[in-house]
């Protein structure tokens, strides 16, 4: 049987009423969260201007052809995004396999599912686009094999708790990222998804593969060529884009069979994934999550 190789580990007594507080919220139905996520957003764009400068200055240099006003309105459409994301998030704590699998359509799983027919493990490739956050969940409930995420542990013990319990929920289970190759090793052959979210920023001393993402230099982490290359993964793009508000429809690319050979030093899988991420990006732009430092690292 699969397992979860991360455990969630206490935190101190002072988050408990915290934890109540949005225990308490998850209770309330989604359309309730959304009018509380407009108080939300009024506060991280007007009040708090959470990473406002980081919003800007992210959006500005990629998407260099944007006017000013049309920069500004895009970090609003963004912030309102993000509050609804946050909403979503809290509601995974009462929400059911089922009422997911209604807000959350696969429209392809096949591409995963010949995989597992196979019996082999498939490399999941995603980003902090859409709702991150319900990629992994929806998936333990949509699809026949067993789903894990690679993911990085928080500082905080209170919030990887609750991240913990969240995300694990539905039956999926985690692997901190310093475990992977470990995880692979003990698992090898076990059929499942091993999703990833492949934005992470990677800095010179992660050895990464170095690309124009969005109109700027960024490095990307070649972990998945090595995985790839060493247990004959498939390796798949996870795409998820907002249907209307609380609905989400998964699209499946494959951008490796697994069986071809690649060469050394040359990395077609991350460059594929840049390239369906900024096509993704393009599209959606104020559903990716600009709060973050993408391109913080230089070559």
């Amino acid at each position: 049987m699969s397992k979860t190789t991360s455990v969630s580990r206490p935190y101190p007594w002072y988050y408990q009423p915290l934890e109540w507080l949005l225990l308490g919220l998850a209770r309330l139905p989604l359309s309730v969260l959304y009018v509380l996520g407009r108080v939300v957003y009024w506060l991280l764009a007007y009040v708090v201007r959470y990473r406002q400068r980081v919003v800007l200055q992210n959006l500005s240099n990629s998407f260099p052809e944007k006017s000013a006003a049309e920069i500004a309105r895009l970090a609003r459409q963004f912030y309102w995004h993000f509050a609804q994301v946050m909403m979503e998030t809290i509601k995974l704590a009462t929400m059911s396999a089922p009422a997911l699998k209604e807000r959350v359509i696969f429209r392809n799983p096949e591409v995963l599912e010949r995989h597992f027919a196979a019996g082999r493990t498939v490399l999941g490739l995603s980003s902090h686009a859409g709702n991150w956050e319900w990629v992994l969940t929806s998936g333990a409930a949509w699809l026949s094999a067993h789903a894990d995420g690679v993911y990085k542990p928080l500082s905080n013990p209170f919030f990887e708790h609750l991240l913990y319990q969240l995300r694990t929920r539905t039956g999926a289970g985690l692997i901190p990222m310093r475990d992977t190759l470990r995880d692979m090793l003990q698992r090898k052959g076990e059929v499942r998804v091993v999703s990833m979210l492949s934005d992470q920023a990677a800095g010179p001393e992660d050895r990464p593969f170095w690309t124009t993402f969005m109109h700027q230099e960024a490095g990307f982490y070649t972990s998945t060529e090595r995985l790839a290359s060493r247990f004959h993964c498939p390796v798949v793009y996870v795409s998820i884009r907002r249907l209307r508000r609380g609905y989400y429809e998964i699209i499946l690319t494959e951008l490796y069979d697994g069986d071809s050979p690649l060469e050394p030093n040359s990395f077609p899988i991350t460059a594929a994934f840049v390239q369906q991420l900024e096509r993704d990006i393009q599209l959606y732009p104020a559903d990716y999550l600009w709060t973050h430092r993408r391109w913080k690292h230089k070559r």
